[in-house]
C-alpha cells in the first residue's frame, strides 16, 4: 500500500514545522506539500496527488472553510482534517458542512494526529474529545428549541451529480455527461451521503426533494 500523502495548510511556519516533526517518524505517512493560505492549495493538490489535507481554519486570503469547499468540489477524493486552536462549535459545524472528515485541536499529540489521519483515510470521521464535547454542549444548550437545522453546503458539481442521481443515471453515465471519471462521481456520491446523512441512494433522493435541492 502506498504511503498517505499529506498537505499541511497553516499560515504559521512554526505550526507546520511542529506537525512535520510529529509525522516524520510515522511509517506510511509522508508530508509532501505545505501551504500558507487557501489560495495555494489547488495547485499543490494537483501537483502532489494529496490524500489528506490538514487544514487550519483561520488563514489569510482564503480561510480553511472556503478552502475545504474548494477541495471537496474539485478533488472529492481528498480527505480534509480540520486543525484549530478553538473548539468553537460554529467553526466545527461550518467545517463539517464544507466537507471536512474530522476536527482536531492543535494541542493534539503525535498518537492522536496519526490516528485521525488513518481514520479519515478509512472513510470514517474523527473528532478530538474537546471538539466532541463542544458539539454535545451545543446540542444540550439548544435542546427543546424549535431551531431549524443549518443548510448544508453543496457544491455546484455535487448538485449536478445529485440531479443525475435523481434521474436514475448510473455512475458511468454521469461520468460521461460531466466529462469526469466514474471514480470521481463515486467520490461526489459519498460526499453527498456524508453531508446529507442519507444511508443510501433512496435516502439521498428523498433528501433532495424534501429540501428543494432538485426540481420535482
Amino acid at each position: 500500500m502506498a504511503n498517505i500523502k499529506v498537505l499541511l495548510a497553516d499560515d504559521h511556519q512554526i505550526v507546520r514545522d511542529g506537525i512535520k516533526l510529529m509525522l516524520e517518524p510515522q511509517v506510511g505517512i509522508d508530508v509532501v506539500a505545505e501551504a500558507e493560505n487557501g489560495t495555494e492549495i489547488e495547485h499543490l493538490i494537483s501537483d502532489n496527488h494529496i490524500d489528506v489535507a490538514i487544514m487550519d481554519i483561520n488563514m489569510p486570503e482564503m480561510d480553511g472553510i472556503a478552502a475545504t469547499r474548494l477541495i471537496k468540489d474539485k478533488f472529492p477524493d481528498v480527505k480534509v482534517l480540520a486543525l484549530s486552536m478553538s473548539n468553537d462549535d460554529s467553526h466545527i459545524r461550518q467545517m463539517i458542512q464544507a466537507g471536512a472528515s474530522g476536527y482536531i485541536m492543535k494541542s493534539a499529540g503525535r498518537q492522536e494526529l496519526t490516528k485521525a489521519i488513518y481514520e479519515v483515510m478509512e472513510g470514517r470521521q474523527y473528532f478530538s474529545d474537546q471538539a466532541t464535547q463542544s458539539i454535545m454542549m451545543d446540542l444540550v444548550k439548544n435542546k427543546g428549541k424549535s431551531t431549524s437545522p443549518e443548510p448544508i453546503h453543496i457544491t455546484e458539481r455535487e448538485k449536478e451529480v445529485l440531479e443525475m442521481i435523481v434521474k436514475e443515471y448510473t455512475n458511468q453515465e454521469i461520468a460521461e455527461k460531466l466529462y469526469i471519471s466514474p471514480r470521481t462521481v463515486d467520490a461526489h456520491r459519498r460526499n453527498l451521503l456524508q453531508k446529507t446523512g442519507a444511508r443510501n441512494t433512496a435516502g439521498l433522493v428523498r433528501y433532495a426533494f424534501e429540501h428543494g435541492l432538485v426540481s420535482k
